[in-house]
């Protein structure tokens, strides 16, 4: 028997959250989720830009490597919306690009401590609170440099790969349930993030993608919508590529 449903990704109705939402990959999906009905409530250490968005449903001023920072930030956003269906956990810094043995401590633990433990510390409240719903999303933003690995990007990429463990493990761990842990994982991506890195690491990792260009933010969008749309309901513990053609597992 064929079933015949139309493809419909409204998000009507339904409250994420969004971090690193004041610009780039955070603020392509904020405004895709919104124009798909979403309540939107963005999260950024700077939120200026936030708050010149309209299609925002509320904004907060938050630090996702610090406990205190997350947790009131998450008492604040239930007064933007009145139910939480998932979070998109996307804040992130690129570090700088040299090789492992140039590469200082002081910049590593920052990294590590935004793209990693920052994962850990902003997706725990929601976790706590999707438990007692029964359902939702709870969707990490990694990079291909998380399972390829980039030279001169030695603590980025351990920090996406590092992302990608902690969304299995945390999906297993969520299991039987209807609240779904996955990660999208872009290649290179036109965004403010290029401001941190030099023109030949762009070059080299343009290089790579066999479509011969950069990922758009809109396309990176897109892919999340429909991850944390109803049409991804069997799938959890998983990384979708957005890569084009870069990905071989």
């Amino acid at each position: 028997m064929v079933m015949k449903q139309s493809i419909d990704l409204s998000l009507r109705g339904q409250s994420f959250i969004v971090t690193g939402a004041a610009r780039g990959i955070g603020l392509a999906v904020s405004e895709f989720f919104a124009n798909l009905g979403a309540n939107v409530v963005g999260w950024d250490i700077d939120p200026t830009t936030i708050k010149n968005n309209s299609f925002f449903a509320g904004c907060i001023s938050v630090d996702v490597t610090s406990q205190e920072s997350v947790e009131a930030a998450f008492e604040k956003t239930l007064y933007f919306v009145d139910e939480l269906d998932g979070i998109v956990a996307n804040a992130g810094i690129n570090g700088p690009t040299k090789p492992t043995w140039d590469y200082d401590l002081t910049d590593w633990q920052k990294v590590i401590d935004v793209d990693l433990t920052g994962v850990f510390i902003s997706t725990r409240p929601v976790v706590k609170y999707l438990r007692k719903k029964g359902k939702g999303r709870i969707i990490i933003m990694s990079s291909i440099a998380g399972k390829d690995g980039n030279p001169g990007a030695c603590a980025y990429g351990s920090a996406k790969a590092g992302v990608v463990g902690f969304a299995k493990g945390l999906a297993r761990e969520l299991l039987p349930s209807e609240i779904t842990v996955n990660c999208i994982a872009p290649a290179i991506t036109e965004t403010d993030l290029f401001f941190e890195m030099d023109q030949a690491y762009i070059n080299e990792k343009k290089s790579k993608i066999p479509m011969n260009r950069f990922c758009t933010v809109e396309e990176i969008a897109q892919m999340t919508a429909w991850v944390a749309s109803p049409f991804c309901s069997f799938t959890t513990g998983q990384v979708f590529d957005v890569t084009g053609g870069r990905s071989t597992w």
